[in-house]
């Protein structure tokens, strides 16, 4: 399985999982990042990927939705 890219490149889901874990490690916790978010994100680095497939791989690493990775202040 893969992901096109902007130029027209087929990369592994693995690479697309590896920078989503980033993505979700690296956010605030205050305020977490949206998997509509996400999916801007990674189309705007190239990745030709839908909402439903970053909601897929979030699960699949088990990180549970933005309003529950929220953190008190």
């Amino acid at each position: 399985e893969g992901i096109d890219t902007d130029s027209g490149e087929l990369v592994s889901n693995t690479e697309v999982k590896n920078r989503l874990r980033e993505i979700i490690e690296t956010e605030d916790k205050h305020n977490p990042i949206s998997d509509e978010e996400l999916t801007n994100l990674l189309c705007g680095e190239g990745y030709k990927i839908a909402r439903r497939t970053i909601t897929k791989y979030r699960e699949k690493l088990k990180f549970p939705t933005a309003r529950l990775r929220r953190r008190l202040k």
